[in-house]
């Protein structure tokens, strides 16, 4: 790992130093200021991002839309992200943020939503580049704060544009560039494009950073090698396992990789749900622990079995019953078998988009 410690470094965005160049990439109906808090417990991260935002909401006064935009200033550096296709409320939308506290302001040129594109917003602005120019312009002169962009390959597989839009981005004053490397037309299927991450670091200035896929140190580390890039973006990946930052972390300084016991992976689970009914309603809670619980058991003994038993909960009783039982089950050395050993159809959790989550039934 000689390769790490020379050439994995933290990078600014101006004068704001993400170290360690690792981002907790926005993901829709996950990265809330409960999930945001969870992760950065875990240590290992450099910026984190909020949901992407509405700019419809922010400017409507819509209260869900600012709630979005709260967060702890034990996270900070923190980036608020807002997507919308008008380029005035684009522009208010940005001076709301720096309101508000936010280090950075970054604008989504990259969801594949259909709900989100049909209006232009998203990966719809890769297609429409004099819109794009004008955004991001109207908002480099209202905000003194660092604008950012995140964007796709391009709109249509045949019209793979990322550094055409780089540049433009970079001529209209923004100060980091993340790509997800898969077009809006793939969606999330097939793998992502990094090696157009490594040609838009070759061609502009600013810093850049890569998205997709990385979900073991070993990607992690594999992106920046091939790539050269600044900083790398993890979404879904920390769903599945939230310690992901800190082992790479670790890994950078040459230390052990944090390894999580079935206690530290209960723990998790139970601090998360005290967050969320910390911050929101009971039903609302049951469904967001529903949603990382689906995400997070994979690949552990019983995992299907105890999802399926997670998602007939409908009280925080039951949900914090099931857990209990689960991991004393699995920590003895026994097979779990689900409900009071019923035999049940195993409900397995959707594969999530980062903007557009699939809702868990409740």
């Amino acid at each position: 790992m000689a390769f790490v410690m020379h050439e994995i470094k933290p990078f600014k965005i101006r004068d704001i130093e993400i170290n360690p160049p690792l981002v907790l990439s926005p993901m829709a109906g996950v990265t809330d200021i409960s999930f945001r808090r969870l992760l950065k417990q875990r240590g290992g991260i450099g910026l984190t991002v909020s949901e992407f935002i509405s700019v419809e909401g922010l400017t409507r006064s819509n209260p869900k839309s600012k709630r979005q935009m709260r967060f702890y200033e034990n996270e900070r550096p923190f980036a608020v992200q807002i997507f919308g296709a008008q380029p005035e409320r684009m522009r208010i939308a940005a001076e709301m943020a720096e309101e508000i506290g936010a280090d950075i302001l970054d604008v989504n040129c990259g969801c594949p939503a259909p709900k989100v594109v049909k209006h232009g917003g998203g990966s719809g602005l890769l297609k429409d580049h004099p819109r794009l120019e004008e955004i991001l312009k109207g908002i480099k002169k209202a905000i003194t704060i660092p604008m950012t962009v995140k964007i796709r390959a391009g709109f249509y597989d045949h019209t793979i544009n990322a550094i055409d839009t780089a540049k433009l981005a970079e001529a209209c004053g923004a100060e980091h560039i993340a790509l997800h490397g898969r077009t809006r037309e793939q969606g999330y299927r097939g793998l992502a494009n990094w090696d157009l991450v490594k040609q838009i670091k070759e061609t502009v200035r600013v810093p850049v950073s890569g998205s997709g896929d990385v979900t073991t140190i070993e990607q992690g580390f594999a992106r920046f090698r091939e790539t050269g890039c600044d900083g790398v973006l993890i979404g879904r990946g920390a769903m599945a396992n939230p310690w992901i930052f800190r082992q790479i972390e670790d890994t950078m300084h040459g230390r052990e990789p944090f390894q999580p016991t079935l206690e530290d992976k209960r723990a998790v689970l139970l601090e998360y749900f005290e967050m969320l009914r910390e911050d929101m309603r009971e039903i609302a809670a049951i469904g967001r622990m529903k949603q990382l619980a689906g995400q997070f058991t994979r690949g552990l003994h019983g995992g299907a079995l105890f999802r399926t038993a997670l998602y007939h909960s409908h009280s925080v009783e039951e949900i914090l019953d099931r857990i209990s039982e689960y991991f004393e089950t699995i920590s003895a050395g026994r097979q779990y078998f689900g409900e009071a050993g019923k035999p049940v159809e195993i409900i397995e959790a959707p594969v999530l988009d980062s903007c557009e989550v699939s809702a868990v039934a409740s």
